[in-house]
């Protein structure tokens, strides 16, 4: 059977094949979503926030200024956000804005910035399949990494939270990992660990199982990576403390916090990759018991570091929050949602959201028991596992597993192609390439819970899944412009609205209000949930010390919508029901979105 092994392509060929690849990609993005776009901000309140974030950075806040003053009590939240995602798209905008309008210019901006993000998962993946499987593994990837970025919502138009930043640089360190360029490329991938771990805290399990397989590989290989070894670890240490200076204000220099790059991430970043320099530089020519006794060593010392310097983010960093903020709030994040909770709720999600992890992972145990590209497979086996594990805890981990699916499905795709020729015709292995092919993307599997599980039984469950949709089209309509646009009009005071609404709010108004769904607003997010589930003689005290000035609820969240179980009895309720306490004015609203002043205290 001849079957086609890793080559490499010319760098220019290789750029066009990546250039072809991306127009087509961005171009199918934009055709299946512009035509029916009804915002250029995308629809997850992460997008909202982001631009909320850099519309101030743009009206003159400083670099170092991550404070929201408009969001929770005075004198507001601190976001754990980096500016260096900030960065590019405020960069876009004013470049837009010398020849736009400012919405014209934001609209582009938010449009640009995502569809270029795919373009490095595209030449990690392309230049991977190139260097594992040859020309056909290359395209399959390429084709695979299409439909994974025109089907996943972190790369359409107005997707400006950082998940795509983070996917683009997981993928890049995958590639670098499973190809093992030279020494530049592991210093790229050393560099990209840094950068992952200043966009945000998600990777963090990834990265270190990255700096992980560096390290083993260097035990067990020696002074044949002692270069490569030494360039991811000066990459890591070097491009941390960058960025850690270059984000991180002096005041805060020795604060550690775990839900972003502060000073205990840095500080074990930089001890980490240090030691495992030093080791490099020294140890390699020692012979591998010696090494893996320097790797225990290292290890050592890095963990007593972690408990001396940041002890508490070695569990949960959201194991600290209010457990009525857990109730109430955070198991309804759908992102943050177990995969136990995913099967109770939603389980026609369950096969896009892990089958291709399971399925790449199945392909990763194959092909090591085969002895097939055994360093490639071991490495991607180790990465989905730790990222499936994630997504065990919280689904938001499936969006790297299915990225990581790409490369070793792509092989197996190429291998079971290559098997399909030389077969002649043969029923059972075109069958084989044709099974794999369809279930290797998500899409499939989405389609198929879709029509497998969500197909209603009874007529009574079809009227109730129609009501359901139409309550939540109305409640997405009261977060547009139009409805906001009464609201936009009162004198900036501070709104108590439903914690979902918080971020548009920020976006259309220039109100302050109480929540939004970001995890450091504790005190914001308790303010308004005992307003709403209090008796509205018993609010009237909860509002005037909040200092509330307008009460917004969308008219969707009525008896059948948000205000069930512990909301019946409260304000909220009541207001939706009509029944609107003394204290209270009703406003003029437009689209859903109902108003109530809190007037003057007698």
């Amino acid at each position: 059977m001849a079957r086609e092994t890793g080559s490499s392509a010319s760098p220019g060929r290789q750029a066009r094949r990546v250039a072809l690849y991306g127009a087509a990609t961005i171009i199918f993005i934009c055709l299946i979503t512009l035509p029916q776009a009804r915002d250029y901000v995308g629809a997850d309140n992460d997008d909202a926030m982001r631009l909320v974030e850099v519309r101030d950075f743009l009206a003159g806040q400083g670099w170092f200024d991550l404070m929201q003053y408009r969001l929770g009590p005075p004198p507001g939240v601190l976001m754990h956000w980096s500016r260096l995602v900030d960065a590019p798209i405020a960069a876009l905008i004013r470049a837009f804005a010398t020849l736009f309008d400012r919405e014209q210019a934001e609209a582009l901006a938010l449009a640009v910035w995502p569809l270029s993000l795919t373009l490095p998962v595209l030449a990690a993946f392309g230049s991977a399949g190139q260097a594992l499987g040859g020309r056909v593994a290359s395209h399959i990837a390429l084709i695979l990494s299409s439909i994974y970025l025109a089907t996943s919502n972190r790369f359409l138009p107005g997707a400006i939270d950082h998940h795509n930043v983070q996917l683009a640089l997981v993928a890049v360190m995958t590639a670098v990992l499973v190809t093992r360029p030279g020494w530049r490329g592991y210093a790229l991938a050393g560099a990209a660990a840094a950068a992952a771990l200043a966009v945000g805290a998600e990777t963090t399990p990834l990265v270190a199982v990255v700096c992980g397989l560096v390290a083993v590989t260097w035990a067990l290989e020696g002074r044949a990576f002692q270069g490569r070894c030494v360039a991811f670890s000066l990459g890591l240490a070097l491009g941390v403390t960058a960025l850690f200076f270059a984000t991180i204000p002096p005041a805060r220099y020795w604060v550690v916090t775990c839900d972003a790059l502060s000073f205990g991430f840095y500080a074990l970043a930089v001890a980490g990759g240090g030691f495992l320099g030093l080791a490099g530089l020294l140890a390699s020519g020692r012979g591998r018991v010696a090494r893996f006794a320097c790797l225990a060593a290292i290890g050592g010392l890095t963990g007593a570091l972690a408990l001396r310097i940041a002890p508490e983010c070695l569990g949960n960093p959201l194991a600290g929050l209010d457990p009525m903020l857990v109730t109430l709030w955070l198991d309804k994040v759908s992102e943050a949602r177990s995969i136990a909770a995913l099967a109770r709720t939603e389980p026609n999600l369950l096969g896009s959201l892990y089958a291709p992890g399971l399925f790449a992972l199945a392909a990763c145990a194959f092909a090591l028991w085969r002895g097939e590209r055994v360093r490639a497979h071991a490495v991607l086996a180790v990465l989905l596992l730790v990222s499936l594990g994630v997504a065990v805890v919280q689904v938001r981990g499936a969006m790297f597993s299915n990225l990581l699916a790409i490369v070793p499905l792509s092989l197996l795709l190429a291998d079971l192609r290559a098997r399909h020729l030389a077969a002649k015709g043969r029923l059972g292995p075109a069958l084989a390439f044709g099974i794999a092919a369809l279930c290797a993307p998500s899409a499939p599997w989405a389609v198929a819970g879709y029509v497998l599980l969500k197909k209603p039984a009874k007529l009574e469950a079809t009227v109730d899944s129609r009501q359901e949709n139409a309550a939540d089209q109305a409640s997405s309509n009261c977060y547009g412009a139009a409805a906001m646009a009464p609201l936009a009009t009162l004198a900036p005071t501070t709104v108590a609205a439903d914690v979902d609404a918080g971020t548009w709010i920020l976006r259309f108004t220039p109100h302050r209000v109480l929540a939004a769904p970001y995890h450091r607003n504790q005190a914001g997010m308790l303010a308004e949930l005992r307003i709403a589930l209090a008796p509205p003689v018993e609010a009237e005290a909860l509002l005037r010390k909040a200092d509330v000035g307008v009460i917004a609820l969308c008219e969707a969240d009525g008896p059948r919508g948000a205000f069930k179980g512990p909301y019946e009895n409260g304000l909220f309720a009541s207001l939706s029901a009509g029944d609107v306490p003394p204290y209270l004015e009703p406003l003029p609203f437009a689209d859903g979105l109902r108003l109530f002043r809190v007037r003057p205290a007698s």
